[in-house]
């Protein structure tokens, strides 16, 4: 008998790959095969520990505090100058290292437990029997039997396949399962038209079959995918910016201030050169808020705790202040604005005189015999194991067996009363699936479903144009539609059941979508009050993205719809001129996306990408905050993303801005809080050391200052409420500087108030109360400037005027600057530590000066913000209901 040209590539194929179809491989071919490497896909190559460090240490204010620690250990040895310099400053360092490196430790833990989830273990035949192995414990040339349910654990050729179907959404982004054949097709380089091969990462809808693996990890579709992304590299974060220019600011200040007072120190003053150097020290000291990168930390990592809470898994630590400054959201569809299921919501029975929406009225009879017909017709199975319900088959069939779920009724009911004894399979060609039931009387059902022009119907002209009209009004809605027709035989027919499909008895139509999220509609119009663009990119038809698009609020009246094949007639100069009229983005490739996520950044956007597919997995990376789908979502698009949305919610992106721009907020109340009395430091000693006072303070008062008075209440700014506008407002600008909105005139009058305050408590100690007595003047100071830094947290800490209400609303706050009060004061009063840092014992009057003056910035603080309200007509907010 000779071979046909099918049995014949199949041989060539086993040849080829050394391997056997109906045994498989065998143990020892296993074993010698697997040193070629795992079915695994190869991440990027972690850091050291020792490049984990050096990012941490590489931005400019760690930069000048490890220039503090060298020269203060320079001036220890050589001038011995005491060690305290070096500790204390090299302290923080480290500190702020381990802090940002747990937190770093921690994602990454959470990452882990999702990639855990993935793993899953396959069925392949293997020394002529059947086997259950871990998916990365695949070779080439082994042979693994597929079913409904199944993920596609590797590249392979189909070698069999009955009525199999398989959703290939993460690769090509289409959302119709593909109908697959184990018989040779042409050579293709599309994914789409090689239905004779599945592919990694791909999921099993209907059906079985069994392929031999062609190609293994980083070597499959979805590898390529994955070595992609190591070409796109993510933009530095606006807060790094941000924070590099203001560091890069205070050490160009420092610098110069410190060369000032190294010259008058060595030629106006005639200060040994170690003494001059170590005012010098001391002035870097005052110029650096030390604890302002843990404080940075301390708040981004209290965002990710809170984001936790709210569904939302963050992979970097930056990105929570990266998702606070998104003014452009480019999201999915399915699953993330939609339910990701497709659901009945309109139905029509023939007889019916219109259709009705599913769930309105009472269950007509005409529509109960619709449903019975559909359910007979239908290989979706969906039951209940341990209060979880399993669904297997393709999305429209699952959509008809939840239809009739809401009616108490379910696919099998129907077959105990007809039993199914031929199947006419789906495929892509003739759009249709006929079955044959036996029924209790002895006749036979033929049961015809799919596309409406396909169905040989048996109608009359009224009917049909009747029938073409609600089937128009469907289609116009966006709906999926099908159509069912039957036939009755008065005994079983003995021709093949492809033969009996003609003169169709009419039954209906029905309709179906993937419905909106109930969420997405108030989260997309809460986006837009928040000056947030929300644009639908999916690679779901034209019709069903404007409908779901319309509902949604996305795309409203003047707003632009494009299709994959019309953008790629846009050269990127004409897209780019015309991105911010655009609005959904309907049938795109994985180029098309970074297309648009660039062409929005180069409008100066910081731009939030959502995906689940390894097709999205580059453009996860190229946007600025890249969104993965913790429940839908493929491992390669999770590792390229920022957050992952452990709920596949759209709200919870909302969520997660709101909670990012509290974060920011709340950083840049740290910054004011901070280098306000930084700068005030800075020109206090300039100014002393200038007018031959000397230095006021010494380089272990100022580190006591920042660090504790400063550093202590400064954490729990991260803690504070979010402002009662947070999401009525604009997105921060990617070129707005971080003393922008009013920020730098607070910082001026912060900084202008402690200068003339603190320089006129020194004079007054030193020549007022006392006859030239610097450490009573330093004293004096050192407490004003410690305590009144502190006790001003409270009017930086609220935009909206101080009250009660709001004092109370941080009690960590509260906690912190007792704490820091306690300590502080502890200096004065343990003799040891007084001597340490160079403090007197102070009068009752000296305390009484003291305790007036710490108010004094509070007050100014106030009132400047009220001025600040009346002069930009802002309403007065007192605190959120």
């Amino acid at each position: 008998m000779t071979k046909t040209n099918a049995e014949r590539d199949r041989q060539k194929l086993a040849t080829a790959l050394k391997t056997n179809f109906t045994s498989g491989l065998s143990a020892e071919q296993v074993k010698q095969r697997q040193t070629d490497g795992r079915n695994v896909l190869q991440e990027e190559k972690p850091p050291t520990i020792f490049q984990k460090i050096w990012r941490h240490l590489s931005d400019v204010a760690s930069l000048v505090l490890l220039f503090a620690v060298a020269l203060s250990t320079y001036l220890a040895i050589a001038a011995n100058g005491g060690w305290t310099k070096t500790i204390v400053i090299g302290s923080i360092l480290v500190i702020n290292v381990l802090i940002g490196m747990y937190q770093e430790h921690s994602a990454e833990k959470s990452l882990a437990a999702l990639k855990k989830m993935n793993i899953h273990e396959v069925n392949v035949l293997r020394d002529d029997h059947t086997q259950v192995v871990d998916a990365a414990d695949l070779v080439v040339g082994d042979v693994v039997l597929l079913s409904g349910g199944n993920q596609v654990p590797a590249d392979g050729c189909l070698i069999a396949a009955t009525a199999l179907r398989i959703d290939e959404a993460v690769l090509t982004g289409e959302s119709e399962p593909v109908k697959k054949t184990a018989e040779p097709v042409a050579e293709t380089a599309e994914i789409g038209d090689r239905i004779n091969e599945a592919f990694s990462g791909t999921g099993v809808t209907q059906g079985t079959g069994q392929m031999v693996v062609t190609a293994i990890g980083m070597d499959t579709e979805i590898g390529s995918i994955a070595g992609m992304l190591n070409q796109t590299k993510a933009r530095m974060t606006p807060l790094q910016k941000r924070l590099n220019q203001l560091s890069g600011r205070l050490t160009a200040v420092a610098v110069v201030g410190g060369i000032i007072i190294t010259i008058l120190g060595l030629f106006f003053q005639g200060e040994p050169l170690t003494d001059a150097l170590m005012i010098g020290v001391s002035l870097a000291v005052a110029a650096v808020p030390e604890t302002l990168p843990i404080i940075v930390t301390i708040s981004l990592s209290h965002g990710v705790g809170v984001m936790a809470k709210q569904h939302v898994i963050m992979r970097r630590v930056d990105a929570v202040e990266t998702i606070g400054g998104v003014n452009v959201i480019a999201s999915d569809k399915t699953g993330t604005l939609t339910q990701n299921q497709m659901t009945v919501t309109q139905v029509w029975a023939a007889t019916d005189s219109a259709p009705s929406v599913v769930g309105k009225n009472p269950l007509q009879e005409q529509t109960q015999s619709l449903m019975r017909l559909m359910g007979l017709a239908t290989n979706a199975t969906r039951e209940k194991i341990q209060d979880e319900w399993i669904e297997i088959g393709d999305s429209t069939e699952l959509a008809i067996v939840r239809w009739l779920a809401t009616e108490g009724l379910t696919r099998a009911d129907f077959e105990q009363q007809a039993p199914r004894i031929a199947e006419d399979p789906f495929n892509s060609t003739k759009k249709t699936m006929a079955t044959l039931h036996q029924l209790p009387d002895g006749r036979a059902l033929l049961i015809v479903k799919g596309a409406l022009d396909r169905l040989p119907l048996k109608q009359s002209a009224k009917e049909q144009a009747k029938t073409s009209r609600i089937h128009d009004q469907f289609a116009h809605d966006a709906l999926r539609v099908l159509a069912v027709g039957y036939k009755y035989f008065e005994t079983l027919p003995e021709a093949p059941i492809e033969e009996l499909q003609r003169d169709l008895t009419f039954a209906g139509l029905i309709g179906m979508i993937d419905p909106p999220r109930e969420t997405a509609v108030a989260a997309v119009a809460q986006a837009r009050e928040a000056g947030i663009r929300t644009v639908m990119i999916t690679g779901d038809h034209l019709e069903t993205a404007k409908a779901i698009a319309k509902q949604i609020g996305i795309l409203r009246p003047g707003d632009q719809v494009v299709t994959g094949a019309a953008l790629s007639q846009l050269s990127d100069q004409e897209l780019a001129q015309q991105i911010e009229n655009i609005s959904v983005y309907a049938r795109v490739s994985p180029e098309d996306k970074i297309r648009i996520i660039m062409a929005w950044q180069k409008q100066g956007a910081t731009v939030a990408m959502t995906g689940d597919g390894v097709n999205d997995a580059p453009a996860l990376k190229a946007a600025d905050v890249g969104i993965a789908m913790g429940i839908t979502g493929t491992e390669v698009s999770k590792n390229a993303s920022d957050m992952i949305l452990t709920d596949d919610n759209f709200e919870t992106i909302v969520a997660a801005v709101a909670t990012g721009r509290s974060v920011y907020q709340n950083i840049l109340k740290a910054v004011e809080f901070l280098i306000g009395v930084n700068f005030a430091q800075i020109f206090l000693m300039i100014f002393a050391v200038g007018i031959g006072w000397g230095a006021p303070l010494i380089a272990e008062q100022l580190l006591l200052i920042n660090v504790l008075a400063d550093g202590i209440p400064g954490f729990y700014l991260s803690r504070e409420p979010a402002e009662p506008l947070n999401m009525k407002r604009p997105p921060i600008s990617r070129q707005t500087s971080v003393f922008a909105d009013g920020l730098g005139q607070r910082v001026a009058v912060r900084t202008g108030t402690f200068i003339l305050l603190t320089l006129g408590i020194y004079g007054l100690g030193r020549f007022g109360l006392t006859n030239n007595d610097p450490a009573v003047g330093m004293t004096m100071l050192f407490f004003t400037l410690a305590l009144g830094s502190m006790v001003d947290i409270y009017p930086i800490k609220q935009r909206s005027p101080l009250s009660w209400q709001g004092i109370a609303k941080n009690p960590a706050l509260n906690a912190g600057v007792l704490l820091a009060a306690g300590l502080v004061v502890s200096t004065a009063l343990i003799p040891g530590l007084r001597e340490a840092f160079q403090l007197v014992t102070l009068s009752g009057i000296n305390w009484l000066i003291i305790l007036i003056a710490i108010f004094i910035p509070s007050g100014i603080l106030e009132l400047n913000k009220r001025l600040q309200r009346t002069k930009l007509n802002r309403p007065v907010i007192l605190e959120e209901d």
